[in-house]
């Protein structure tokens, strides 16, 4: 005789409504993320300033590699330089750890395999990683030689890539499970 019958309903009733169960989890990151940053990680910084002066300081890696002349600042390590002057500045709200946690609490709440989350949250991650160094370094360079476009491009243009590389991404994940309830039972 079974004595965690509840449980074991509930489980089943879950598994049977996978949207209802990626709902609950979604929710359930969404609440960890607010409260595990909001009020542990913001307030110390330590991950969001270790974060942009590490953007900025490889945006401005990726600007020499090609043969600009880029730097960052001394004085303020999330500053990308060009040219001996300021051009953009990380600031920690357009550091993309957000990003981050949204992409991984979207591929562990939908349903799929533990072992190709394994692989799959840190490729995703790379890649977030990566737009956002190209945008740091595209925005160095819009800001160095077309200024008027900065704002719209940094503000409109670079949300819409980033966040459509994660759509992307998303969709490679859900095209990976195609049958959630299936996934869910087995």
């Amino acid at each position: 005789m079974r004595s965690s019958l509840p449980f074991d309903s509930g489980r089943q009733w879950l598994a049977a409504r996978p949207q209802v169960r990626f709902g609950l989890l979604a929710l359930g990151f969404y609440a960890l993320w607010v409260l595990g940053y909001e009020h542990g990680l913001e307030p110390a910084g330590h991950l969001d300033d270790a974060l942009s002066a590490n953007l900025a300081l490889v945006a401005a890696g990726l600007l020499r590699l090609v043969g600009v002349a880029a730097g960052t600042d001394p004085a303020g390590p999330t500053t990308v330089t060009m040219l001996g002057q300021a051009a953009v500045y990380v600031g920690n709200p357009c550091n993309g750890l957000v990003l981050y946690a949204l992409f991984a609490g979207f591929v562990l709440a939908y349903p799929g395999s533990g072992r190709r989350r394994r692989w799959f949250i840190p490729l995703g991650l790379a890649v977030i990683y990566g737009i956002n160094v190209l945008r740091i370094a595209a925005l160095a360079l819009n800001h160095t030689y077309w200024y008027h476009t900065v704002e719209f491009n940094h503000h409109y243009t670079f949300t819409f890539v980033a966040y459509g590389a994660i759509l992307v991404l998303w969709h490679q994940w859900v095209r990976l499970h195609p049958n959630p309830a299936a996934v869910a039972h087995g």
